[in-house]
């Protein structure tokens, strides 16, 4: 496991100022170019790739995101595909460049197909169409007839998490999830909390009260878990839609002079980097977005080589990462 020495090395700051990242030390005043850096230190050397000599690729591939820099640092969920999207890339010698929403014309005269990275409407869909490109969507599957996709199972991702919370003997369970808004301004609702609901609902222990939505950032699981824990009845465990938000609880938390695990378990969802050094360790659902990002520069490659017309779709599991944040609730113990 890599160090926070390691990370600092790489991104050339100092230990102080990659923990204050890590911990999303609002207090902390730096660039978001060095916040960047360090973010996609720590992703890099969550997994590495053995770098081989081999000759120029002929193709060239355009990334095009639905989100901005600012959303992909505040929840670094995409700034993980990216990276591994990128070194994937640079491993086999292919030039790729970056797709803006307007002026693109240059850049599409250059490549061969596209990887697009996030979610998406019907309007972006139909405009990506009129780039008369091969494309792979990442995370999204906007049109399942027409591109290729590589995405995940979030309905077995969030039942593995609240299966692993019951099992433990938890029955006041909330949750913290958001809206997604891209760059665009459109609105999606969070499929983990359908999954969540529908989920508790069908063992009798659902609470609607015990459900926060808000935002993906650590503002927002402080706010959300503060406000969960003043009402009655109060929560023995909570599933958070992300590693970020549960950043927000873990402060909360320790505010209110609640003890994590003993009096509050806390599942998180995605396994970011920063996750394994959050103290407690955080138990949270792993993504594997290094798998994410790889597959998706094979499956675009593959249908280029081969002009394959009839689209895939590959789902890439999870795996729920048991840490330190989650036990038995007080009174079952």
């Amino acid at each position: 496991m890599a160090t926070i020495k390691d990370i600092a090395n790489l991104a050339n700051v100092s230990i102080t100022t990659v923990s204050r990242v890590l911990n999303y030390d609002e207090t902390l005043s730096v660039s978001p170019k060095t916040r960047k850096g360090v973010f996609e230190a720590a992703e890099e050397l969550a997994y590495v790739i053995t770098p081989k000599k081999k000759p120029k690729s002929k193709w060239r591939i355009g990334l095009y995101d639905s989100f901005s820099l600012e959303e992909e640092l505040v929840d670094t969920y995409y700034l993980s595909i990216r990276v591994a999207l990128e070194k994937k890339l640079k491993s086999k010698c292919i030039d790729f460049f970056r797709i803006e929403q307007e002026g693109n014309e240059e850049n599409l005269r250059k490549i061969d197909g596209i990887i697009c990275l996030g979610t998406f409407k019907k309007r972006e869909t139909e405009n990506i169409k009129d780039f008369q490109k091969l494309c792979v969507f990442v995370d999204s599957n906007p049109d399942e007839y027409y591109f290729d996709s590589v995405v995940i199972d979030f309905n077995s991702a969030t039942k593995n998490a609240l299966n692993y919370l019951t099992q433990l003997g938890h029955e006041n369970i909330g949750f913290i999830g958001g809206v997604e808004t891209d760059m665009y301004g459109n609105r999606f609702k969070d499929l983990r909390q359908d999954v969540f609901e529908n989920y508790l609902k069908e063992k009798g222990i659902f609470k609607e009260e015990l459900v926060k939505i808000g935002g993906y950032d650590p503002k927002d699981g402080y706010t959300n878990l503060r406000e969960m824990l003043s009402a009655d009845p109060k929560p023995t465990a909570v599933f958070v839609a992300n590693d970020t938000i549960a950043v927000g609880c873990y402060k909360a938390a320790y505010e209110l002079g609640i003890k994590i695990p003993d009096e509050l378990s806390i599942v998180g969802f995605n396994d970011v980097a920063t996750a394994q050094y959050m103290v407690p360790p955080l138990t949270t659902v792993k993504l594997y977005t290094e798998i994410m990002g790889e597959t998706a520069v094979d499956l675009l490659l593959e249908r280029l080589a081969s002009k394959r017309e009839v689209s895939k779709k590959i789902t890439i599991n999870t795996k729920l990462i048991v840490r330190e944040s989650a036990a038995k609730p007080q009174n079952k113990q």
